[in-house]
């Protein structure tokens, strides 16, 4: 496994923690760098999972407001918090981080969810990401905005 997809997985689980124990992003994401602290070995994976809880944080409306767009006939709340949070993923990534191929993003999103969510989230997963790649128009100066 690399070290961004280790990565992918704990700022999975910090946001799943989050929205489980109904606590602010940062809330889950200090109690994970104090852990983080104690696992030197960890590190590579606990910078990018880091950089990942702070995009999602910073742009989490926009990101919501995606999901809600675009996931046809379910709302967030109706989704399961795992959904959510690899949707969150995999939307930052996509607009947010330009190191990460679109292709990636989808694919490690689709990967999580076929190992940690329902038989039917992957190929949500997979569309709804899809179909905002396809709206998303990249720019090597700015973060990517879905086409009007």
């Amino acid at each position: 496994m690399s070290a961004r997809t280790k990565a992918r997985k704990r700022a999975l689980d910090i946001l799943y923690v989050a929205d489980l124990r109904e606590i602010s992003i940062p809330q889950a994401l200090a109690a994970e760098a104090e852990r983080a602290a104690n696992e030197p070995a960890r590190e590579a994976s606990w910078l990018y999972a880091r950089e990942i809880v702070d995009g999602v944080a910073d742009h989490k409306a926009e990101i919501d407001e995606l999901i809600e767009t675009y996931a046809q006939g379910w709302t967030l709340n109706r989704m399961p918090i795992v959904d959510r949070a690899i949707l969150r993923i995999g939307i930052w990534e996509l607009l947010h981080n330009p190191e990460v191929p679109t292709g990636v993003a989808i694919s490690e999103a689709v990967e999580a969810a076929q190992s940690l969510s329902t038989d039917d989230s992957a190929g949500f997963i997979n569309g709804l990401l899809a179909k905002i790649a396809q709206l998303a128009v990249r720019d090597e100066d700015a973060p990517a905005k879905p086409a009007e």
